[in-house]
């Protein structure tokens, strides 16, 4: 049998290769008429697009805000450079002036976008942006200390956590309340979108879900985290502690919600020293949980509770199927 030589080979496989490819060719001729489908949607105002002639908030350069911050708020924790005490207010002019132009520079898009959609006066946004992000600066030293006691409430109710380092670098929740108190801070100063792309990161790494619009107080503790949501108008007090998977929710609502209890309270507000132990869910705008609480896990809860009040499931009998459980002294 006579054997191909590889230039041969090589046509062979070149002439197979132009067949296949061109039928594939073909199917680029579905394209145009999708594109016209497309664009008439937009178009029509019916589909969500950003067809502006201003720019819309970039998601990563407000995350990017959100990991300066932390680089201001905790210096050294976070960034390559060894800092002492002759260095640091050279770092942190550096730090500070580049989260200063990067927020107004956000800030400035985001009250434009929000202007454009909503058909309003020019209100001299690049100015404004530069007061507010000035303003959420000075802000700083406040937020510094409200975290401080965020980290002090940690080391108090966790007997798993150290050192303020190992909650600073390590723990979820510590993370979620350092992002709630700069994005509701900037809800204070009527930032529009920022302050929920702000949360919403903060949920896709913790898997801690905390409204910027929320009121909380100082010395708030979120142990182990994940799956915790706290709505809008949600009201803590001080020094409350809770666990993973606590609901502070809405009741079920009507299917024009959205736009009919806008600006009504819909969350419950828990009063100071109260603790909320897993997997408890708390629902209602006008449910109060009075100060000193506890709610143990599991509790589902419509309806206030007084001051030093314990709300506790009963203990659930258990059924063992199978070989009876052996004792403690080892007799069966």
């Amino acid at each position: 049998m006579k054997r191909l030589k590889i230039r041969d080979k090589e046509e062979i496989v070149a002439a197979a290769c132009n067949t296949d490819v061109r039928p594939a060719q073909g199917h680029f001729s579905t394209i145009p008429p999708i594109v016209r489908k497309l664009t008439a949607g937009f178009a029509s105002g019916k589909w969500s697009s950003h067809n502006e002639p201003v720019p819309i908030p970039s998601k990563e350069e407000v995350e990017a805000i959100v990991l300066q911050a932390r680089q201001i708020l905790f210096p050294g924790y976070f960034t390559e450079m060894i800092l002492s005490p002759e260095s640091l207010e050279y770092y942190l002019g550096q730090k500070l002036s580049s989260f200063y132009e990067n927020l107004a520079r956000q800030i400035s898009s985001a009250i434009r976008h929000d202007c454009f959609r909503q058909n309003l006066a020019c209100s001299k946004c690049g100015e404004r942006s530069y007061q507010i992000a000035s303003a959420c600066i000075n802000a700083l030293p406040e937020i510094k200390d409200l975290l401080e006691l965020d980290i002090q409430a940690t080391l108090v109710g966790d007997p798993a956590a150290t050192n303020a380092d190992e909650v600073i670098f390590s723990y979820p929740g510590f993370f979620a309340i350092l992002v709630y108190r700069l994005a509701n801070r900037l809800v204070d100063l009527g930032v529009p979108i920022i302050p929920r792309i702000m949360s919403e990161y903060a949920y896709s790494i913790t898997s801690i879900d905390i409204h910027p619009g929320a009121r909380i107080g100082n010395s708030f503790f979120i142990d182990h985290g994940a799956g915790v949501v706290v709505g809008a108008t949600t009201e803590i007090g001080n020094r409350v502690r809770v666990y993973q998977g606590v609901t502070l929710g809405a009741l079920s609502l009507p299917r024009n919600a959205g736009v009919k209890l806008r600006d009504t309270k819909r969350h419950p507000t828990i009063e100071d020293d109260v603790i909320l132990y897993a997997n408890a869910t708390i629902l209602g705008g006008s449910t109060v949980i009075g100060a000193r609480s506890i709610i143990g896990g599991n509790v589902w809860l419509t309806e206030s509770v007084g001051p030093d009040t314990k709300v506790l499931l009963k203990q659930p009998e258990l059924v063992y199927l199978g070989k009876k459980q052996a004792r403690a002294d080892g007799n069966v």
